[in-house]
C-alpha cells in the first residue's frame, strides 16, 4: 500500500514513515496543499492521512480538489482539530474518517487496515494466480494456503505484479511501488529483488512464472503444468 501523507510537522512525517514501513507500507510526504494537488496527479496511491492545518490553508481543500477531480481514495484525517464540529464538518466535507493527536500507532493503523477493507476502495480483495493468492487488505501472500515470508520490498514487488497479473508492468511503476519518492534507488536495485523473489517463490512450490519483458518491465504469468 502506497499513502500519501499531507503534513507540515517533520517530526511527525519521520515517526509515520518509520512506523508504517515496519508494516510494509510506502509513505510519500506532502507539506503542503500545493504539493499535495501535484501528488495526487499520479496515480500512486491507495490512501492520504490528511492534517487540517497546513502553511498554505485548511486541509479541506485537497478533499474538495480530490473529489472534483473523482480520485476515490481513502480519506483520514491526522490533526489536532478534535472538537466535535471539526470532526463533524471533516466527515461531511468527504472523508473517510478522522483521528485526533496525539493518537497510538496502533490505532491509526487498524483504521487504514479498516478503511482499505472497503469494498468501495478495494476492487481486488485477493488476486489468484495459479496456487498463489495475494490478499491486497491483509498484504499477504499464500502459496496453497501456506503464508510465504518475504522482506518488505519483494512483498511489494509481488503485490504490485499480482495486481495487474497477466500484462507487462512497466519498470518505473515497479520501482514507484517499492520505493517511496525520497529513496535515491541503484539501477540494478529492481532487477536483485526479482532475482530473490523467483527463487523464494520456486522454493515455496508456487506454481506462477515472473517473465522479463525485454526494455519494458516484468510479466506475472501462472505456470503451465505438464500433464
Amino acid at each position: 500500500m502506497r499513502i500519501l501523507l499531507v503534513e507540515d510537522e517533520l517530526e511527525m512525517a519521520h515517526l509515520l514513515r518509520s512506523a508504517l514501513e515496519k508494516h510494509g507500507m510506502l509513505l510519500d510526504t506532502a507539506p503542503s496543499i500545493a504539493i499535495a494537488r501535484e501528488a495526487l496527479r499520479q496515480p500512486h496511491y491507495d490512501l492520504v492521512l490528511l492534517d487540517r492545518h497546513l502553511p498554505d490553508g485548511d486541509g479541506m481543500e485537497v478533499v474538495g480538489t480530490m473529489r472534483t477531480q473523482q480520485l476515490d481514495l481513502p480519506i483520514i484525517f491526522l490533526t489536532a482539530r478534535g472538537s466535535l464540529a471539526d470532526r463533524i464538518a471533516g466527515l461531511n466535507g468527504g472523508a473517510d474518517d478522522y483521528l485526533v493527536k496525539p493518537f497510538a500507532i496502533e490505532e491509526l493503523l487498524a483504521r487504514i487496515r479498516a478503511v482499505a477493507r472497503r469494498p468501495a476502495q478495494r476492487a481486488l480483495p485477493v488476486a489468484t494466480v495459479g496456487n498463489l493468492e495475494f490478499d491486497f487488505s491483509a498484504h499477504e501472500a499464500r502459496v496453497d494456503g501456506q503464508v510465504l515470508q518475504l522482506p518488505r520490498r519483494r512483498l511489494l514487488v509481488l503485490e504490485a505484479l499480482c495486481a495487474r497479473h497477466g500484462r507487462t508492468v512497466r519498470r518505473e511503476v515497479l520501482l514507484e511501488s517499492v520505493y517511496d519518492l525520497s529513496v535515491d534507488i541503484q539501477s540494478n536495485a529492481l532487477d536483485s529483488h526479482i532475482s530473490k523473489l523467483r527463487r523464494a517463490l520456486l522454493e515455496a512450490g508456487a506454481l506462477i512464472e515472473i517473465h522479463v519483458i525485454r526494455g519494458v518491465g516484468y510479466l506475472l504469468k501462472g505456470k503451465s503444468v505438464a500433464r
